[in-house]
């Protein structure tokens, strides 16, 4: 039998937690505005440092994605990063998808919901490694069109897509104002490549971009990276491996210093060898960063994922960014997780310091010195200590206390006396990762071979003078375009013989092609990521009568930058025969069929390594 007062403690209890039930789902839900001066982001009238991670919703299933953002979290991240992919949400003019693996909407709440703020680049251009840079392959066909320019039917289109994007964050409420992650938005991307070739144009459109995704009215900051140019009030940011020290800083005072992409490897393409880079620089260059007025440093990639389909840009593999702190299947990469994760802790340490201390520098050696904040009359106090010698470790005096620096390291003295983390001492656990047999996924998988008809010009129903345009043909539907034509060899070419030796030659624009004499595969050829024209000469064959030239071309991915992406062009160019006893004979206008074909992109991918 319970007693009234045990009874009414129970209820207040009861009572007490309901409140603070109530109390904290409203924290973690209120209305925080975004505003910023020259020394931070300040969200909900607070200022926070923030560690950031690229995780791409479209690079991996949704089943992954809360465990992925889990794993970001216990690493130390409070910012989620995304690009937005304009080509697999409208693939077709006005008709859109956001399903799926595509669920921007749940993808942004998800973040919210782990308790950490997202960051949503909008470009619409994004680069990325991403097929077209993102841009969908209608966009090309629009009448005068030219892409990132002051161009009239592309800034139409741009602007209709962004206002679609930033009416739909607002329809559900996803903007830090309202109560959502976003605390940041980005308009265009890495544009100072390009900017200098359109001239004037390229200067009034950057002017353009901004003005009008402030004009939109989201409640948060919007930025451009790489761009010094950047209107107001929008921020210029750094992309790169060694921002603090080669971003020369906002380009106002009012600013705060951002850092949008920290590479944490590089992309793989076709031909390269694995990307590495060590933790311990990663490490050294966000401490260098904060210690330098840093307010938030954003890995690139913290997850990569996989680029499934036809998602990635020209020769990119489909793994992307497996050296990332996350690797392609989300599992902890060892120590690179950890170090960081260390790294975020130590200076969240130094928060209070960073924030409110007086920044000064003291030299502590030829290539040893001690960025300090401290707060004059208080206890507030944090160091940085560098050692920027890339050889010799050094030991150093800082304010009557001997400090060991390894070679090229920073350690962290929260309180100006202890060290509580080096960018080089690694304390992180090492792993590696092994490959096993999945009795489960293996059981009852059987090989099937099928076999490819090789067609013929009389096979093919379209017919052309010349070899026609591969990108503008297939509109980025398949990888794939068969060119085919034939020529007859009478006995005048081949006196007392019944075939001859000739030399096959083709010149492509791109990226990867095979050949076949008379049904007969004789030889690929293909481009690289640098280059990706080529020319493909072969021994051939060829016998009395009427011979079949059939050529398979087919693209790796579209270009993701550079200046006049609507112009690009692939496939076969010129087709010659040499070696015949008239000369060199050039098929280049002998009237080539040609036909679509959709095969699967991995074929290509696989062919081509």
């Amino acid at each position: 039998m319970v007693s009234i007062p045990s009874l009414v403690l129970l209820v207040a209890l009861v009572s007490l937690w309901v409140i603070l039930v109530v109390a904290y789902g409203y924290a973690g839900k209120q209305d925080k505005s975004v505003t910023y001066d020259g020394r931070s982001l300040i969200i909900g009238g607070k200022r926070e440092l923030l560690f950031s991670g690229s995780i791409h919703y479209p690079r991996s299933p949704p089943e992954m994605w809360a465990g992925v953002l889990e794993k970001a979290k216990r690493g130390g991240l409070n910012v989620i990063q995304t690009y937005l992919f304009w080509n697999i949400h409208e693939p077709i003019q006005g008709q859109f998808n956001f399903q799926g693996e595509y669920d921007l909407v749940k993808f942004i709440k998800m973040i919210g919901d782990q308790g950490m703020y997202a960051t949503l680049r909008v470009g619409p251009y994004i680069e990325a490694e991403w097929n077209h840079g993102g841009f969908p392959y209608w966009l090309r066909e629009i009448p005068n069109i030219t892409f990132r320019t002051d161009n009239l039917p592309f800034k139409k289109h741009m602007k209709k897509f962004t206002q679609m994007i930033i009416k739909m964050m607002k329809d559900e409420k996803l903007f830090a104002p309202q109560g959502g992650p976003i605390i940041l938005a980005q308009i265009e991307n890495e544009y100072s490549y390009i900017e200098p070739a359109f001239k004037e144009f390229g200067t009034r459109y950057v002017h353009w971009a901004g003005n009008m995704a402030v004009g939109l009215h989201t409640g948060v900051p919007w930025m451009m990276c790489k761009q010094k140019d950047a209107p107001d009030p929008v921020i210029n940011t750094c992309n790169g491996r060694k921002c603090g020290d080669t971003f020369t800083g906002p380009n106002e005072p009012y600013k705060p210093s951002i850092w949008t992409e920290n590479w944490t490897a590089q992309n793989r393409v076709f031909g390269d060898p694995p990307s590495q880079r060590t933790v311990e620089d990663i490490a050294f260059y966000v401490a260098r960063f904060f210690s330098k007025n840093g307010t938030l440093a954003n890995y690139y990639m913290y997850y990569g994922g996989t680029n499934f389909g036809r998602t990635a840009s020209s020769f990119v593999t489909t793994r992307y960014y497996d050296e990332a702190p996350l690797d392609e299947y989300g599992l902890l990469r060892e120590p690179k997780w950890g170090h960081l994760r260390d790294l975020h802790g130590a200076l969240k340490l130094c928060q209070k310091a960073l924030f409110w201390g007086n920044p000064s520098v003291e030299k502590l050696g030829e290539q040893q010195e001690a960025q300090i904040y401290e707060k004059p009359g208080t206890d507030i106090c944090a160091a940085f200590l560098s050692n920027n010698n890339s050889r010799t470790p050094a030991t150093v005096t800082f304010r009557g206390h001997q400090y060991y620096l390894p070679q090229h390291s920073i350690s962290i003295v929260p309180d100006c006396k202890t060290v509580v983390y080096n960018t080089k001492m690694i304390v992180a656990q090492h792993n590696s990762r092994n490959f096993e047999i999945s009795e489960k996924a293996s059981k009852g998988l059987n090989w099937e071979m099928l076999r490819e008809s090789i067609p013929t010009a009389k096979d093919v129903p379209v017919k052309e003078r010349s070899p026609i345009e591969l990108i503008s043909t297939t509109k980025d539907t398949t990888d794939y375009l068969w060119y085919t034509t034939s020529i007859y060899l009478d006995h005048t070419e081949l006196p007392f013989r019944k075939e001859i030796h000739s030399v096959l030659q083709v010149v492509s624009l791109g990226h990867l092609m095979h050949a076949f004499i008379n049904g007969e595969y004789v030889g690929s050829g293909h481009g690289s990521n640098i280059d990706k024209s080529f020319v493909f000469q072969k021994l051939i064959t060829l016998k009395v009568g009427t011979n079949h030239i059939s050529l398979l071309g087919a693209t790796v991915g579209l270009a993701d930058s550079g200046v006049y992406l609507e112009r690009r062009l692939a496939g076969v160019h010129a087709v010659a025969i040499k070696g015949l006893n008239t000369g060199t004979l050039d098929l280049s206008m002998n009237g080539l069929a040609w036909m679509v074909k959709n095969f699967t992109s991995s074929l290509t991918r696989a062919l081509i390594v």
